[in-house]
């Protein structure tokens, strides 16, 4: 005899995934935002700073605000499939609860 199903533990689990996924949501954000903040702060390099290599600067806060966008990508994705994969675990208590 297989125990009944608790109702709760299937809404508790699915508001969780819920906020998970909005937790991987605003984390990819954060990440765009501070890769904004790089390339603007490689745009203003040549205007404040008056020193012979500013544009070694420029190009190493342009490189810094690729590589948070990229890895802020790559991380949303990664998030995204693991989140999916436990949907798929409280689906299975769905299909028990309704059988």
């Amino acid at each position: 005899m297989t125990e009944p199903i608790d109702k709760k533990l299937i809404l508790r689990e699915s508001l969780a995934l819920q906020r998970t996924t909005l937790a991987n949501q605003t984390t990819l954000l954060a990440f765009l935002r501070t890769a904004m903040y790089f390339a603007v702060a490689g745009l203003s390099t040549r205007n404040v700073l008056q020193i012979e290599n500013s544009f070694l600067i420029e190009l190493a806060f342009y490189s810094i605000s690729f590589v948070i966008l990229v890895l802020g990508i790559l991380n949303f994705f990664k998030h995204k499939k693991m989140i999916s994969e436990n949907r798929k675990h409280v689906g299975d208590y769905k299909l028990q609860y309704y059988e």
